[in-house]
C-alpha cells in the first residue's frame, strides 16, 4: 500500500510533531510509523482504538490518523470520542479504495480530512503537517487567550533564540531590583514589551506609565510628566498630576528620550537623583518611589558628544543597560513570532486560525524584515485578513479555506486602498483612478471600513 518517497524530516521541528496512529493490520500500521516518522513525526502505534484512547486527552498536542475499519470500536467510534474530548484535536480517516460514503460520514462528524488506500507517503506526510500545524495554532490561541485573561497588560516576550534566552535571563535578574535601566534598539525591536516585562518582574504594585518624548510637543513636556499647580500658567485651571507621579510605586517608561528638550533633562536628572519632584508653579517637593525605564533609538553617548544629549543624564539612566537584537539577528523566532502574531490577529478580528506552507516560511525567514518585530506584527494582520504583499500585488492567503468571494473582497479592498493612498485620500480622484462612480468608491469604502477620503482637491 505504501510506497518509497524521498520524504525528509521536517527542519529543527519547534516542538516535537506527535501522532497517534490507528490502524489493527501489523504491516501496514509499521510501515505508515516509518513514513510518519521520516515526515519529522513522533509515533505512537496502536492496533485498536482500546490500546490509544488513554493517551487522548484535551490538551493533547499532536494529530490522530486512524483507519476506519477497525477490531472493537471503529474509526468513527474513535473520531466521536476525540471530537466529544476536544472538537478542535484533528483527526485524519483512512478509508477503504470507493468507499466514498464512509469519507463523508467522517467529514461531517468532524474529521479534519480523509485519505483513500491506497495512498502515498507524500499524501500522508502532507496532510498530517497540515493537520499538526493546526493543531499547533489552535494550541496558541488557547494559550494567548488564558494569558491575555491572567495578564492583559504584559505582552510577551515570543522566541527561542539564544538571544532572546539570554534577554530573558537579563530581565529576571534586573527585573526585581530598583534600579533605572536604559533599552537600546532599533524601531520595532519590542522595546515598550521589555519595559513592561521588566515592570512585571519588579513586583511592584503601581501602575506601568508609558510616554513616547517623541509625540509630545514642547510646549507641554513639562506639564506631562511633571505635572502641574493651578495657575502655573495661562490655561492651567486646575492641579494636574505628572506622569512622573502618576507612576509612584510603580514604572515610567520613557520611549524615545532623545527627544526630551535640554532644558527637561536637567530636571529628570534632579529627580532621578533626589526622588523627588516639584510640579510646575509649586514649591513643596514630592516623594517619589517610581523606577524609571528609558529606551532610544540612538546612540545617546554619540549625542551627548554633539551636545543634543545631557552626558550626565546618560550615564544616570544607563547604569544598566540592554541593546536588543534585531529581527534579522534573530531568523529562527520568525515561525514563533509570526504564529503568535497571527493567533492573536485571528482573536482580534474574528478569523480562523491562518495557515501557511513550508515555503512561505522559509521565504519569511530569509526577509530582512527593517522594520523588525513591529513589521512582521503588521505582516501578520494582513495575512489573517486574506491579504499580504508578494511582489508588489495583492494576494489572497487562506488558500484552504477562503472563499472566492472573500479572495476578491480582500484583493478589492487592496486596491481601494492602494488607489486612496495615491491620490493623497481624494475619493474623487480615487474614483477616477479606479474606473467607477464616486458613489460606489463610497459604498465600498463603508463596506471595507475604510475611513478618511477626502471629496475634493481641496
Amino acid at each position: 500500500m505504501m510506497v518509497k518517497s524521498n520524504i525528509l524530516p521536517t527542519e529543527s521541528p519547534r516542538l516535537a510533531a506527535q501522532a497517534i496512529l490507528i490502524e489493527d493490520e501489523q504491516s501496514v500500521r509499521r510501515a505508515t510509523t516509518q513514513t510518519l516518522e521520516l515526515g519529522g513525526f513522533s509515533v505512537l502505534a496502536c492496533a485498536d482504538v482500546e490500546q490509544a484512547l488513554p493517551h487522548l486527552h484535551a490538551g493533547f498536542a499532536g494529530i490522530v490518523v486512524t483507519d476506519v475499519r477497525l477490531p472493537g470500536r471503529s474509526g468513527l467510534e474513535l473520531l466521536a470520542h476525540v471530537t466529544a474530548l476536544d472538537a478542535d484535536l484533528p483527526v485524519i480517516v483512512v478509508t477503504g479504495h470507493g468507499d466514498v460514503s464512509m469519507a463523508v460520514e467522517a467529514m461531517r462528524a468532524g474529521a479534519y480530512d480523509f485519505i483513500e488506500k491506497p495512498f502515498s507517503a507524500e499524501r500522508l506526510v502532507d496532510t498530517a503537517r497540515r493537520a499538526q500545524e493546526k493543531r499547533r495554532l489552535v494550541l496558541e490561541n488557547r494559550s494567548l487567550r488564558k494569558a491575555w485573561v491572567n495578564d492583559p497588560e504584559t505582552p510577551p516576550l515570543v522566541g527561542q533564540s539564544a538571544a532572546i534566552e539570554r534577554l530573558r535571563t537579563w530581565i529576571g535578574s534586573i527585573g526585581p531590583t530598583a534600579v533605572d535601566v536604559l533599552i537600546n534598539g532599533q524601531t520595532g525591536t519590542g522595546k515598550e514589551v521589555v519595559a513592561r516585562q521588566l515592570h512585571a518582574a519588579s513586583g511592584r504594585k503601581g501602575a506601568f506609565v508609558a510616554i513616547n518624548c517623541g509625540a509630545l510637543p514642547e510646549s507641554v513636556f513639562e506639564s506631562e510628566i511633571f505635572g502641574h499647580e493651578a495657575g502655573a500658567f495661562t490655561g492651567a485651571q486646575k492641579r494636574r498630576i505628572g506622569k512622573l507621579e502618576y507612576a509612584d510605586g510603580g514604572t515610567l517608561f520613557l520611549d524615545e528620550i532623545e527627544s526630551m528638550p535640554l532644558a527637561l533633562q536637567v530636571k529628570l536628572l534632579r529627580v532621578l537623583q533626589e526622588r523627588k519632584l516639584e510640579r510646575l508653579g509649586g514649591n513643596d517637593l514630592i516623594s517619589l518611589d517610581c523606577r524609571v525605564i528609558a529606551a532610544s533609538k540612538v546612540d545617546l553617548l554619540g549625542l551627548a558628544a554633539q551636545g543634543a544629549f545631557r552626558e550626565d543624564l546618560y550615564y544616570r539612566i544607563g547604569v544598566v543597560s540592554i541593546e536588543l537584537p534585531r529581527l534579522r539577528e534573530r531568523r529562527d523566532d520568525i515561525p514563533l513570532l509570526l504564529a503568535h502574531f497571527m493567533c492573536a490577529a485571528a482573536l482580534r478580528y474574528g478569523r480562523d486560525a491562518a495557515v501557511w506552507t513550508p515555503q512561505d516560511m522559509a521565504q519569511w525567514q530569509q526577509r530582512d524584515w527593517p522594520g523588525n518585530v513591529r513589521e512582521l506584527r503588521n505582516f501578520a494582520d494582513r495575512w489573517v485578513l486574506g491579504v499580504a504583499d508578494s511582489g508588489g500585488m495583492a494576494v489572497a492567503v487562506d488558500r484552504t479555506t477562503a472563499t472566492l468571494p472573500h479572495q476578491l473582497d480582500a484583493y478589492e479592498r487592496v486596491l481601494i486602498e492602494r488607489a486612496l493612498t495615491d491620490a493623497d485620500a481624494n475619493v474623487a480622484s480615487a474614483a477616477d483612478q479606479l474606473g467607477i462612480p464616486r458613489k460606489t468608491l463610497y459604498d465600498k469604502m463603508k463596506k471595507y471600513g475604510l475611513s478618511g477620503g477626502r471629496s475634493n482637491a481641496g
